[in-house]
Parts: C-alpha cells; sequence; structure tokens
C-alpha cells in the first residue's frame, strides 16, 4: 500500500471511532473526516461531491417532509391506538408488532422512510407506558434495516444485485429451484425478534390498557389527513414502479413532495395543517450533513482503491473452497460493514464474484451470502447503516439526552449476532452445500 492509502485508512478509521463512540458531535466528526481526506489527496472536493449519492439525498429528504405532514396529521396516534389494543397493552410484545411492522413495511420502502414513518407511531406509546424510547425506536431501525434485503424494491443491495446479476423480484422469492431471500429472512426475522423478546422486552413496563393510556385517538382534520396519507401512498406506489416511471427514485419522492405541499398551502385555511416553514425547521439537517460526509468518506477509500485490494485478496480463497470461501466473505463482511457504509462495500464485492463466475465459482451461493451478511452486519453501528442514525437521533431528541456507545451495543450486538448466526445456517443449508462437489 503506498502512504496516500495508509493515510487515508487512519483518517477513515480514527472518524469512524469518533462517530461510533458518540462523543463528538457525529456529524461534525464525519465532515472534518472529509475535509482532512481532500487536504492530503485522497480525493479532490469535486470528488468528494460526486461521490455523493444525490437521488438518495432527494429521497431522504422529500420523505421527511412528507412524513412531517403525516405525524401532524392525527394518523400515527390512531395506528398507536390499535397496536396497543392488538398488544392486549403489554408492552414487551407491542414493541415486538411495531417492530413486525417496520421490517414488512422495509421491504417495499427504503428503511430510512419506514423508521420516520413508524417513529411517530411509536412515540406516543412510549410515553402512555412509561416505557424507554431507545429501545423501541432502535428496535424498529433494526428491524427496518433488516428486512429491506428480503425484496428487491426495500433497499439499495437488492437493485445493486439485479444491476449487476440481472435477479428480478421473484428471484427474491424462489430461485433456481430453492428458497432465496424473502423466506430465509423472513424466517430469520421471526426467530430474531423471539430473542430479543426473552432478551429484554419481557418484562419491559407494566401492562397498560387502552383506556388507562391516555393516547388521543381522534383525527382532527380528517381531510387533511386523507391527503397526507394518500400522498405517502401514491409517492411509494410511484417508488415500487420506478422502472416502468424510468426516472430517479429521487425525483419520483420529490415530485411527491411537492405535491403535498402545493396542495396545503394551496387549500390554506381549509385544513387543520401545519405550515410549510414549520415543516422545514424540524427536518434533522445535521442526519442529512451525516449521510453526505459518509458517502465522500466511504468515497475516498474507493477512489484509493482500499475496497479493491480488499476484495481482490480475498479472491483466491473463496475460488478455492466455496463452503470455506462462503463462510470468510460471510463472517469478515459482518464486522467490516458495521464499520463501513454497506452499500459501497457490497457493490464491489458484487463486480468481485461475478468476475468468480468466469473462472468456473458458482457465485449465486456468494451472491445471497454477501447481499445478507452485508445487510446483517450494518446493524452494529450508526456507521455501516446511516438509518440507524436517524433512529439514534429520534431516540436522544425524544429522551433529550445522549444514548451512549454501550447502551447502543447492548441492544444492536445481540439483535445482530442472533440474526446473523441463523441466516448463516439457513444460507449454508440451502445455498452453499448442495453446490458443493
Amino acid at each position: 500500500m503506498e502512504l496516500v492509502q495508509w493515510l487515508t485508512l487512519v483518517v477513515f478509521a480514527v472518524t469512524i471511532l469518533f462517530v461510533v463512540i458518540n462523543k463528538l458531535d457525529s456529524t461534525a466528526a464525519a465532515l472534518l473526516g472529509v475535509v482532512v481526506m481532500v487536504w492530503m489527496g485522497s480525493m479532490t472536493e469535486t470528488d468528494a461531491f460526486l461521490l455523493v449519492d444525490w437521488n438518495v439525498m432527494a429521497i431522504l429528504v422529500s420523505i421527511w417532509v412528507i412524513a412531517g405532514y403525516f405525524g401532524k396529521s392525527g394518523v400515527p396516534s390512531w395506528l398507536s391506538l390499535q397496536a396497543l389494543r392488538l398488544s392486549g397493552g403489554r408492552p414487551g410484545l407491542l414493541c415486538m408488532i411495531l417492530s413486525m411492522l417496520a421490517g414488512v413495511i422495509s421491504m417495499f420502502v427504503d428503511n430510512v422512510v419506514t423508521i420516520l414513518m413508524m417513529a411517530p407511531v411509536a412515540l406516543p406509546l412510549a410515553r402512555a407506558l412509561r416505557i424507554p424510547a431507545t429501545p423501541l425506536v432502535l428496535m424498529i431501525g433494526f428491524s427496518a434495516n433488516f428486512m429491506g434485503t428480503a425484496l428487491l424494491l426495500g433497499d439499495l443491495p437488492p437493485q445493486m444485485l439485479h444491476s449487476v446479476a440481472g435477479v428480478e423480484f421473484g428471484d427474491f422469492i424462489w430461485h433456481q429451484g430453492r428458497p432465496s431471500s424473502f423466506p430465509i429472512l423472513m424466517v430469520t426475522f421471526i426467530i430474531t425478534l423471539a430473542f430479543m423478546y426473552v432478551y429484554g422486552f419481557r418484562k419491559i413496563g407494566k401492562r397498560v390498557t387502552a383506556s388507562e393510556s391516555g393516547i388521543e385517538a381522534r383525527i382532527p382534520d380528517p381531510l387533511f389527513a386523507t391527503i397526507a396519507v394518500g400522498m405517502f401512498l401514491l409517492t411509494v406506489v410511484g417508488m415500487a414502479f420506478r422502472q416502468v416511471l424510468d426516472v430517479k427514485l429521487g425525483f419520483i419522492a420529490m415530485t411527491g413532495a411537492m405535491l403535498l405541499v402545493l396542495i396545503v398551502e394551496t387549500m390554506g385555511e381549509r385544513l387543520k395543517a401545519p405550515k410549510f416553514e414549520e415543516i422545514i425547521q424540524e427536518l434533522d439537517w445535521r442526519a442529512v450533513f451525516f449521510y453526505i460526509a459518509l458517502f465522500a468518506l466511504v468515497g475516498g477509500l474507493e477512489k484509493t482503491h482500499i475496497l479493491e485490494m480488499f476484495a481482490n485478496a480475498v479472491k483466491p480463497l473463496v475460488a478455492e473452497n466455496l463452503a470455506l470461501g462462503a463462510t470468510l466473505l460471510y463472517w469478515i463482511t459482518l464486522p467490516i460493514v458495521g464499520l463501513v457504509e454497506h452499500d459501497a462495500y457490497i457493490l464491489t464485492f458484487l463486480y468481485t464474484i461475478r468476475d468468480l463466475g468466469g473462472a468456473g465459482v458458482p457465485t449465486w451461493p456468494l451472491y445471497w451470502m454477501l447481499l445478507w451478511s452485508g445487510t446483517l452486519g450494518s446493524n452494529f453501528t450508526i456507521a455501516g447503516a446511516p438509518a440507524l442514525y436517524v433512529a439514534l437521533t429520534i431516540s436522544e431528541k425524544e429522551e433529550q439526552r445522549k444514548v451512549s456507545l454501550r447502551e447502543f451495543l447492548s441492544w444492536s450486538i445481540p439483535f445482530t449476532l442472533v440474526a446473523s448466526f441463523v441466516c448463516y445456517v439457513f444460507g449454508m443449508l440451502i445455498w452453499v452445500l448442495p453446490y458443493m462437489p
């Protein structure tokens, strides 16, 4: 490795350390890391700008605008009361219901969108049941991040697999005569939620009836609620049919947000709705800049070919023994994507696996094992999955305190390790071992 590569790796590691321990403001630490990389020559300032996925940023900001209106429509409180009734007032069971709902939604909707959609539902319940908001919101974040790879629509890694290997929507359910991503991840998800219920949620809080909760289920303005929910659903449908529409997801999300703003502002006093200025002021701009900085940081590793060098080093191991190679790929990926934003890492290795196919190595077992480990491992820290940063900031804002690294890891590590082990067993039995000679 050359000097600039070593320096880039050191800057990246130090930056991620500050992000993970959460002592210095994460956004400030990430932006500072980008500035240092630019000045020492890892990339130019133009590279740093172009390496940001502005399509993702457009999705993030636009959906936050829609979620802001949705949160003030009264619908989240109504949904909260329905979830409370379904759980029989048991706080632990309620947390699992909300987590399962978040996981299911994230198969069709971006994980950040899912968190923004579910948080307004979860927070009134946490207050009513007098349980800490942090474990509940983090579980929603873990669940949304977990199930985004179950189908083609939910997250970026499945869409990258479609681009590299040509996999289609139905292949995520049944592929080459065997179960693939959806059934394997769904069973893994159910087992993981059962474990987390026993681990930390079974005895949390006390049972509360719907009447005792004090949650107001009345929707102040049904017309405004209908408009907000309708535009949200219309935007989601538009994103689901992106290939038919042949435009970027960010543009679809921005169109939905602007149409909603136009309708609300035009109708004015006829709606009991917040002003656009109020919605904009409540956006978490720190999270937006954190996303921007994280894209640029990982871009620095790409520009200096560090990820490519690592991928090339793993190639011989995978080619020699499929079971050993798949195992190493899986378990090495898990901790790495806990510190490196997983999208760039997964994309690099998707191309590496495709190249291995030319040498006669079965690619699909490796594709699936990479996709699953790259998604599950990103739940370790907020550096691996920026969606968890959104969940963390929502928790800290609600409880008006900093969440320590120890507290975060006390939830993220057991969730991630159990999910990863269960998924590994299924992956080896269903996908890797049948391809062995």
